[in-house]
Formats: C-alpha cells, structure tokens, sequence
C-alpha cells in the first residue's frame, strides 16, 4: 500500500474511530489521544500492519501540531545579568535621592518593609529554577504602585514574567495588609479618640473632633460584564475610598470597594463606620464640654467633612449658602481648616503613589487589597518621619489626568435632626466667642 493509501486510511480510521464511540454511548474522541483504546479496537487495529502504520502515522502528524511551551522565555533567563533589580536597584543604594524618587521611600524603610512581609513571599527552591526572592517581589511591586506602569513593561525591565508580575503584585500587597494593617490602622479605642481629638485642638484649632473624613473614585478599567454598577457622575469606571484622617495625615478608617455609581448616601451608609457611629459602638467617649465655655453645656465628639456628607450629631458639616452671616461663615472657615486635613492626606497619598493618577488594570477584588496597600505604606512611611509630609504635599497638586483620583458627589442626603443643628450652632458659638476666635478668622 502506497504512502497516500496510508494517510487516507489513517483519516477513515480517525472517522470510524468516532462513529464507533457515537454507537456505543461514548464521547467523540480527541485527535490528541489514543484512539484504539476504545472497547477493543486496539485488537482490530493491531492485527493489521497497514492500519497500525496509518493510525501511528495519524499520532505523529497530530503531536507535531502541539505548540511547544517554554519554562523561562530565554529573555528572562538573563535577569541576572540585565535584569533591574540586580542591577539598577543594586546602584540606588548608593544614592538616596534617587532612591526615594524610585521607590519612594529610603533603603531603610524598604529594608524594614521586608522584616515585615519576607515570611509571606519566601518560596522554596526546586530542582527547576530559583524562587524570586522576597525583596525582588517588594521592588517590583512598590514600581508598580510609583508609577502605574503596565505590568507588560515591569516584565521587561525586571526581565520576569507579565503573569509573574501581575503575581508579584497581588501576593505582596496580600501580605503586607496581613502584617501590617492591624498595626498601622489599629481599630481606635476611648484612648485614641481622646488623644486624636487633643491633637485637632491644638493643631487646627477645633476642639472635640476625632477626625475628617472624605470620599474619593479609584478610577479603574471598566470590569467584564459589569454593566454600570462601576460607572460614576464623571463617567468613568471606578470604585469608592472613604477615609477617616487625624490630624496628622494619618488614615484611621478606611472603607474601599463600593460602586462607583453608589450615591445618594449609600457610600457612606454601608460603611462599618457609619454604623458603628450612629449604634454608638466604636468608643468614642462621652460628650465633654468646650475649652473655658461650660456654659454651653456637654458637646459630643464629632467628624468633619464636606457638604457631601450629612448633617449628623456626630458629624459636622458647612452651613450651605453663600450669602451667610458673618458666625457662620466663621464656622465654615474654622470646619475647612480642620477638613483640608483629609484633602491633603488624599494629595500626598496620590503624590507618592501615581499609580492613583492611572486608570488601573486590575479587577475590583484584585484592587482593594492594593487601595488598602497604599494606605497601609503612607502610614507606615510616616511614622518614622512625620515631616516627610510636607515633601509630598508640595508635590500634590500636579495636572494629574482628567478623572484619575475624583471627589465623591454625594455621602448622604439632607434630612437632619433638631439635636444635629444644635451642636452645629454650639460649635458656632464657641468659634464666634472670645475664648474660642483664632486671629485669622477677622477676615472671613
């Protein structure tokens, strides 16, 4: 039998192959497996030599169609050699400068980071390649948190894997909001409440507040099948951070991972936060009177925020209108001065890390284990140097693009309480008094 006898036979037999599994119940057989291993027909095939050779003629033509797979792409096995880490990060060392513009931090708090998170990275060596190392994974994440780059370009540079990259990125921001979230934003006790409220006092001058809070849209690239639910007022895709800042720029509450079309409240109603302050669960102290007026009697503890959020007892927000009287205008100079504390924390957390200023890559479930990343390292980055703030504050008001790190419309709606204006107006008065002016007010 010539050659091209044996091809179309090998062909038939493939098709009888099928049509004998179709009669017998089964399931049409693969071009990629052993065809005569059907109820017997190894037997009828073997006992032909021209059948055999066309049906190993048939395996051989469909196991060269596999593509071969490469463990490494040879580009990647020269990492040593010309990959970033090993060599450009090796050279920042030496200078600090340039260091902390790379990775926005200094070879110290890196080298303290990684204490941090190594037991959480470090992979075993096998007898097929060597784990990258924790630190390696560190680098690569912080440049892409700095920079917003693609992970495609993170491959090259680092001479790794996208996927690697992209797993890089995921496991290290996973570890370190397990090691370091309960450290960094521990949950606020009476104690804490009452030293950050001393803190306001003396700092931006508004005595019983616990701390200013804001929303902000964490813009993102539209997910699959998700319709609007991510579509925001600014018609972008994005998700939702709300944050509680003391007044040391610090984030005590965050909440992350709302809609971008939540409104009307729901923002800031789902928040544990919220909850937590309207049940009176969070310990916050008890109402105590103002400094040298106790003639106004006890003030609750309060948060100051926008007009975007509601007017509650335990929040403050301006009085709206803009042809106001003089008191009150004075009050909603003395609230902006304690509220730009959180537009300032959201400046400098975008300054340093521009990944904010991107429309991220990465799916929402993916994104809030790096949106509470970023909070977790501001605050880590100023413990240490409280000053460092100011570096990044003059840098926090670049022309970011247009819809990167937007302010959230609306927090909640407008019906308030009788007990809500009262403690406004006490607030009022205590501004407006000789005890409790400042001297810039005079202009107001």
């Amino acid at each position: 039998m010539g050659f091209s006898n044996v091809q179309r036979l090998s062909e038939k037999l493939y098709c009888g192959t099928k049509c004998f599994g179709k009669l017998h119940g089964v399931k049409e057989a693969s071009r990629n497996h052993y065809y005569y291993h059907f109820y017997g027909l190894s037997d009828y095939i073997l006992q032909d030599p021209t059948k055999t050779a066309a049906l190993l003629l048939l395996l051989r033509r469909r196991r060269r169609r596999r593509r071969g797979r490469l463990w490494v792409h040879p580009l990647n096995l020269q990492q040593e050699e010309q990959g970033d880490y090993h060599h450009l990060v090796q050279e920042l060392q030496l200078d600090r400068e340039r260091h902390m513009r790379y990775f926005r931090m200094t070879t110290d708090q890196m080298e303290q980071l990684v204490l941090h998170i190594v037991p959480d990275l470090t992979r075993h060596t096998t007898a097929y390649r060597k784990p990258i190392e924790a630190k390696q994974r560190l680098a690569v994440t912080l440049r892409f948190l700095a920079t917003g780059d693609s992970f495609s370009s993170l491959a090259f540079s680092y001479r790794m894997g996208e996927s690697t990259v992209a797993l890089c990125v995921e496991e290290t921001c996973k570890a370190v909001v397990r090691r370091l979230l309960s450290s960094q934003m521990p949950e606020p006790k009476t104690q804490d409440w009452l030293a950050m409220a001393d803190r306001f006092e003396s700092r931006w001058s508004f005595p019983n507040c616990i701390g200013a809070i804001d929303g902000k849209h964490v813009c993102i690239q539209a997910p699959p099948n998700s319709g609007s639910l991510y579509f925001n007022y600014k018609k972008t895709f994005s998700v939702v951070l709300l944050a509680l800042v003391d007044a040391n720029y610090r984030f005590r509450v965050v909440h992350v991972g709302e809609y971008g079309r939540t409104s009307d409240g729901g923002v800031y109603r789902n928040s544990a936060l919220a909850r937590g302050m309207e049940l009176q669960t969070l310990g916050v102290p008890e109402d105590r009177t103002l400094p040298n007026l106790e003639e106004l009697g006890p003030v609750p503890f309060v948060m100051v925020g926008d007009a975007a959020f509601p007017l509650k007892k335990y929040l403050m927000r301006p009085y709206p209108g803009s042809h106001l009287e003089k008191e009150k205008r004075v009050f909603n100079y003395r609230l902006s001065l304690a509220r730009n504390v959180v537009e300032n924390a959201f400046g400098i957390l975008s300054s340093r890390w521009r990944v904010l200023h991107r429309r991220i890559q990465l799916h929402p479930r993916k994104l809030n284990d790096v949106i509470l990343t970023l909070c977790i390292l501001h605050n880590f980055l100023l413990q240490d140097h409280p000053n460092d703030d100011t570096r990044w504050m003059h840098d926090s008001h670049p022309r970011a693009p247009q819809g990167t790190f937007q302010s959230v419309q609306a927090m909640g709606g407008n019906r308030c309480t009788q007990v809500s204006y009262e403690v406004r107006d006490k607030f009022r008065q205590y501004f407006c008094s000789e005890t409790g002016k400042i001297s810039s007010q005079e202009d107001v």
